[in-house]
């Protein structure tokens, strides 16, 4: 028990170091608020504390850090996240020209230049009835795999109503 008394101080330093070690890999902030504790714990080594005392401490501390500074700093660090879609989710909702027909499937040129193989969407009729007719212009609604299922652009025109198209 001496031995904690006149040594808690490394093991403080120690238990913080780890916790600070293992917050670089997950930066969640966890582990930084327990670091906090840990100081907490520290500080009263620094006093003469008994160890349950120290321990306390830095628990009670670790819990209003976890419970209190973390979630509002996890806010206001995510707050100004990139709103930029990517991936598939860049794919919702782009537009897009049949550049070849086929019974099953068809190739859409999206507006970005890519050319999927697209399918027509399940209860989905078009003008001619026959699926897809090369030159008509799409809209991307989902993907499956490797083929984007779309609709018929004239399908989603109400809906979509953006403020620089309209005119007063």
């Amino acid at each position: 028990m001496e031995f904690l008394v006149e040594w808690g101080w490394v093991l403080w330093l120690a238990l913080i170091l780890v916790f600070v070690i293992i917050e670089v890999f997950t930066l969640d902030f966890t582990f930084l608020m327990l670091a906090g504790g840990g100081f907490g714990g520290l500080v009263a080594g620094f006093f003469p504390a008994p160890i349950w005392a120290q321990v306390v401490i830095a628990g009670v501390l670790a819990l209003l850090l976890l419970f209190v500074v973390r979630p509002p700093l996890l806010r206001a660090f995510r707050k100004g996240g990139d709103p930029t879609r990517s991936n598939v989710e860049a794919l919702l909702g782009l537009s897009g020209l049949v550049v070849a027909e086929n019974a099953s499937r068809s190739q859409v040129k999206l507006a970005n230049g890519e050319v999927w193989t697209a399918r027509l969407a399940d209860g989905i009729a078009t003008a001619s009835g026959n699926g897809l007719v090369e030159g008509e212009r799409v809209v991307v609604t989902a993907i499956e795999g490797a083929t984007a299922v779309v609709v018929p652009a004239s399908a989603t025109r109400p809906a979509e109503t953006p403020a620089t198209e309209q005119k007063d």
